[in-house]
């Protein structure tokens, strides 16, 4: 079976540019919640301390995380993302709850799609889709947390997997119209996310649209396990997503070169959804609603990205002036299934490319 969603987000990015919501803890935080909204009634005598296990909200404080969606939705967002970041069995063993993972991430994709389809129903011409979201995971495949043993691994590829396809289960179960992988540091656990998901396509005999989005970490212009954009293309394209994109880490201006980079080489939609400019001394986001929407704009003009929203430090007033701004855009890129230009034959080992005239410069491959 082949899920109907598909044309009508493709209709949708065809015509204009999506907007994907902003950030779920920079509102959660404004709650100012405290231990017992965390534990509610069910987990009143858990051994662990629950505060700051947002995706656990799902189940203590539903009203708050719809209330969130509705924010983002009332804001102008055509994409909400489920609150499921962590909500996989790896990330809740941190608070020994990985036995809870499907039962949150079911409760997620429903308050998503109770909220996101309430305000498709009053207007009709503008659909509202519920991206389920599957974080990084709070280990890593591609890198050793010893550093005096960094041939160790604290996760196998099979636990991401299992990890993964328990998480798309409850996202599929609770009604997600998308699968976003998202926040990709490194490679190789989107690998596994995305085979996983294949899995779980298979095994419930259906698809739905994947969307995928990296993490460039630095002014390096590589994600944490050492990719370029185009290096990280090259290993995800497989999956044929839907779109494929960057989010976090870095602000919308620190942004753009690695976008326009993705969007020359990949054929699909292009998303971006970066933080509000970069975290101050104290890791807060001081970029405002107006300066950020100026940066995200010129994606848009530029003619770069399908899809735009925002990531840490972002708020519905962000996503609102970002969604006024890109209205005004009357052409969007089009997915067009051949890529503007073709991956560099290094491009897999994530080595640079220099034109042939730069006879001075060494290239360098990474160790990582």
């Amino acid at each position: 079976m082949t899920n109907e969603v598909l044309p009508l987000l493709t209709q949708a990015a065809q015509r204009r540019i999506l907007i994907i919501d902003g950030a779920m803890g920079t509102m959660i935080q404004q709650y100012r919640l405290e231990e017992p909204d965390f534990r509610g009634d069910r987990f009143q005598n858990h051994p662990r301390d629950l505060k700051g296990n947002n995706d656990l909200l799902s189940l203590t404080r539903p009203d708050v995380v719809e209330a969130i969606h509705r924010a983002y939705l009332e804001a102008g967002a055509d994409i909400i993302e489920t609150n499921t970041f962590n909500s996989t069995s790896i990330s809740q063993a941190d608070y020994d709850m990985s036995d809870l993972a499907y039962e949150i991430n079911v409760a997620a994709a429903q308050i998503a799609r109770r909220a996101a389809d309430e305000f498709t129903a009053k207007n009709p011409d503008k659909p509202r889709f519920v991206a389920g979201a599957l974080g990084p995971l709070s280990k890593t495949l591609s890198l050793s947390p010893d550093v005096n043993n960094p041939g160790y691994r604290a996760l196998t590829f099979d636990e991401a997997r299992e990890a993964y396809a328990e998480q798309a289960r409850g996202l599929l179960d609770g009604g997600a119209h998308i699968l976003l992988v998202e926040t990709i540091f490194d490679t190789l656990n989107c690998k596994a996310a995305l085979f996983a998901i294949d899995e779980v396509f298979e095994e419930k005999n259906t698809r739905v649209p994947i969307m995928i989005s990296g993490t460039i970490t630095d002014a390096s212009g590589r994600t944490l396990s050492g990719q370029t954009v185009e290096a990280f293309w090259i290993s995800v394209k497989h999956a044929r997503p839907f779109s494929v994109g960057l989010n976090c880490a870095l602000g919308a201006k620190e942004m753009r070169p690695h976008i326009e980079a993705l969007s020359d080489i990949a054929p699909c939609f292009i998303s971006a959804y970066p933080n509000a400019g970069l975290p101050n001394e104290f890791g807060e986001y001081d970029q405002t609603p107006h300066e950020m929407c100026n940066f995200v704009e010129d994606f848009a003009r530029s003619g770069l990205v399908n899809i735009v929203g925002g990531c840490c430090g972002t708020t519905p007033e962000h996503i609102r002036h970002i969604a006024r701004h890109v209205a005004e855009v009357a052409r969007t890129r089009p997915a067009t299934g051949q890529p503007k230009q073709a991956p560099s034959p290094l491009g897999v080992a994530g080595t640079p490319c220099f034109p042939a005239s730069n006879r001075s410069l060494s290239v360098r491959k990474p160790t990582s």
